[in-house]
């Protein structure tokens, strides 16, 4: 017998059947309704809480400085995949699928490490003084003089050398205007030297992009331009406007050192008698204080030239063939004035007031290198946990997965590239790791069993091309004819006006209909996407004919960079994201038919950033770890250029456009050089044969 509480009945409990005798059946039925639904609010509430409470530890944790922005090869990205295991473990989920652990586990290659000093050389060759003298020679130390640099290729290289000022070629700067490093000079087998950045640095009115780098001053740009042009080895130097930074720089960290010692050595002093303790800490600050100002008067005295650390220009060379090496500047500084008759500084100054560039061969001027790079590899691991089915449609699959690495401490892929502090990316995708977790969670706690399996999928690589995701549909784990959906969760921590947007609506016959139906219910304002394909891990299940549905809050300024933090997260948004998502996997469950795939031939890109732009798409997805002369297409996206003028999944692309592919760096650039609509030439290989094709380059969104 059902009894009302005390604080709804004041002077005392009353039995419904009291109720009804004294009030009648409709007013006893009445406020049974209402004490249900009272009961019902008070415990949605708490649920709601401790939801929020869950995910915002979570994510907090996922986001925090302990985990190094997750990026992969850090010790930070295992501890994140360690918290997920044993979240997992502890709600119960099966987690023993790859020799008794939920690690999948693969490598990929994350950077590189110099070879022996022996296998490392560089020897400039120039005219003899006098006719019949020895040519002039500078065996250069290694690693005072020169290093090689491991964005570049392996291998020996011997080749007259070519001055090309900046190695910049740019026809994007102003209407009937460019600006060409290469134009009137040769350098096909020749070893090119150029200048760091691009001209005009310090002028806010500069046509590159005032005082901020252009997309023409990044170190791969110059060298994918240099083997365009059809260099066979690069020599980078230091430009004049980088040394003026580093001299003001040094000035300024040896004038803070040296105030720093003289006020520690002040506060000593007051100490009358200091412990042996205090001694010696004082001793090792001192001593600290003496070393950073040395090193800063150092750098003054040798006019802060020096050599750019082996791996300042980008670690990921494979796939390029050509030897790139950085030099003191005033090595070759030297030989410029000898054959052009003008130093650097003379030269940068003249450009910058014309912007007409001074290429020119140095006569008589050759290099012999060599250069030995080892690339390094790292394991990474997808998290994959299983909540079993049961029944007659246990053997069926629902997905749900959400990438948890992101960038570490920045490099490739950050739009703050000038910084290596760490980016949390707690948006980016620390809110779609945590909010996978907690659908898990009411999943899991939920106390009846789904009737097919639930295989709940944290992947890694993600911010380097899909990796994770491409790896687990290459090699599932369970099989894909029998996957029925797979629902995706990237950069959910960001709900605004209560604007969602969901993509893939169309990609099942009964998507489009559920999906506006609960977020008319959930009280969200919807975008929809029809297409299954986009720059997330959907992409690999939907190219393998798996219906999917991808969830997304919106874009930001934040995106990737270090200020992607969890305090500006909306915890309410992502509680309801995963109300809305356990909602669409128990109704995909309860369906004893499972979503009917439906082939959307587009891409679906993510809308873009402030200061997006429109880019060009061939319609692929590359192979971001397959290191071939080329590049491997991994995916061709339905009703895409690529499909469109006939390339075939496993093709290797090796010339867009005039321009040849060697590796991703020059499949980006080549991209770049275009806008949609441009017709291109193709050339790929087939296995053993080689085709060419014309696409018509399509459009996509870009961050």
């Amino acid at each position: 017998m059902a009894l009302i509480p005390a604080p709804l009945y004041p002077f005392r409990p009353i039995t419904m059947k009291l109720c009804i005798q004294r009030f009648g059946f409709a007013f006893a039925a009445s406020l049974l309704a209402f004490q249900s639904l009272l009961l019902t609010s008070l415990r949605g509430d708490e649920a709601a809480d401790a939801s929020d409470k869950r995910l915002k530890e979570t994510v907090t944790y996922l986001a925090s400085d302990e985990l190094e922005g997750r990026g992969v090869g850090t010790k930070g990205i295992d501890k994140a995949a360690d918290f997920l295991a044993a979240e997992f473990g502890k709600l119960g989920l099966k987690t023993d699928l790859f020799d008794g652990t939920p690690f999948q586990k693969f490598k990929i290659t994350t950077g590189a490490e110099l070879g022996p000093s022996e296998s490392n050389k560089l020897l400039l060759q120039g005219p003899p003084e006098k006719e019949g003298a020895e040519p002039k020679k500078q065996d250069l130390a290694f690693g005072k003089a020169f290093t090689p640099m491991a964005m570049g290729g392996n291998g020996k290289v011997s080749a007259p050398l070519v001055f090309v000022g900046y190695g910049i070629t740019a026809k994007d700067l102003k209407k009937d205007f460019v600006y060409d490093d290469y134009e009137g000079v040769d350098v096909k087998g020749k070893i090119v030297v150029i200048l760091r950045k691009e001209p005009q640095q310090e002028n806010a009115a500069s046509i590159f992009n005032g005082v901020a780098p252009s997309r023409h001053a990044p170190f791969v740009q110059k060298v994918t331009n240099a083997t365009e042009q059809g260099a066979v080895g690069v020599i980078f130097v230091n430009d004049s406007t980088e040394l003026k930074q580093r001299t003001q720089l040094a000035k300024k960290q040896l004038s803070d050192a040296l105030d720093a010692l003289v006020q520690l050595q002040t506060k000593f002093k007051e100490v009358k008698e200091p412990t042996a303790d205090e001694s010696a800490v004082f001793a090792s600050q001192a001593e600290k204080l003496a070393t950073s100002a040395a090193e800063s008067a150092k750098m003054l005295t040798s006019g802060a030239d020096s050599l750019l650390p082996f791996n300042g220009g980008g670690e990921d060379g494979s796939g390029r063939r050509i030897p790139v090496y950085f030099c003191l500047r005033e090595t070759v500084d030297g030989i410029v004035k000898s054959s052009l008759g003008k130093d650097l500084a003379t030269i940068e100054k003249e450009i910058d007031t014309d912007l007409k560039p001074q290429s020119k061969e140095l006569v008589g001027w050759s290099a012999s290198g060599e250069s030995n790079i080892l690339r390094k590899e790292a394991e990474v691991k997808n998290v994959i946990a299983v909540l079993e089915g049961d029944g007659p449609l246990a053997h069926e699959t629902i997905v749900v997965g959400a990438h948890y690495d992101h960038l570490g401490f920045g490099g490739a892929g950050s739009l703050a590239p000038w910084t290596t502090t760490i980016h949390n990316g707690a948006d980016d995708n620390a809110s779609g790791t945590s909010t996978l977790l907690e659908v898990a969670t009411r999943l899991a706690q939920s106390g009846k069993k789904p009737r097919r399996r639930i295989v709940f999928m944290a992947f890694t690589g993600e911010e380097r091309g899909l990796l994770g995701s491409a790896h687990y549909v290459k090699n599932p784990r369970l099989p894909l004819e029998s996957t029925i959906a797979m629902y995706n969760l990237d950069m959910v921590g960001r709900l605004k006006e209560n604007k969602l947007a969901v993509y893939g609506t169309s990609t099942a016959k009964h998507f489009d209909a559920m999906v506006e139906e609960l977020s008319k219910k959930l009280n969200f304002v919807l975008t929809k996407y029809e297409g299954g394909f986009g720059p997330s891990d959907h992409s690999s299940f939907y190219g393998r004919k798996i219906p999917v549905l991808h969830f997304f809050t919106g874009t930001h300024t934040d995106y990737h960079r270090p200020s992607d933090d969890s305090d500006k997260l909306n915890i309410e948004g992502m509680r309801r994201v995963a109300d809305m998502l356990v909602e669409i996997i128990q109704r995909t469950d309860a369906t004893d038919a499972r979503p009917e795939y439906v082939e959307i031939k587009k891409f679906e890109g993510i809308p873009a950033a402030e200061g997006g732009e429109r880019a060009a798409s061939l319609g692929t997805m590359p192979d971001y770890n397959t290191k071939v002369d080329g590049v491997v297409l991994e995916l061709i996206m339905p009703g895409g250029a690529a499909e469109k003028a006939g390339l075939k999944a496993g093709d290797v692309l090796t010339k867009l456009g005039e321009l040849k592919i060697s590796n991703i760096d020059d499949f980006e650039n080549a991209l770049r050089k275009h806008k949609p609509g441009d017709k291109v030439k193709l050339k790929a290989k087939r296995g053993a044969e080689e085709v060419e094709l014309e696409a018509t380059l399509g459009a996509r969104r870009r961050m």
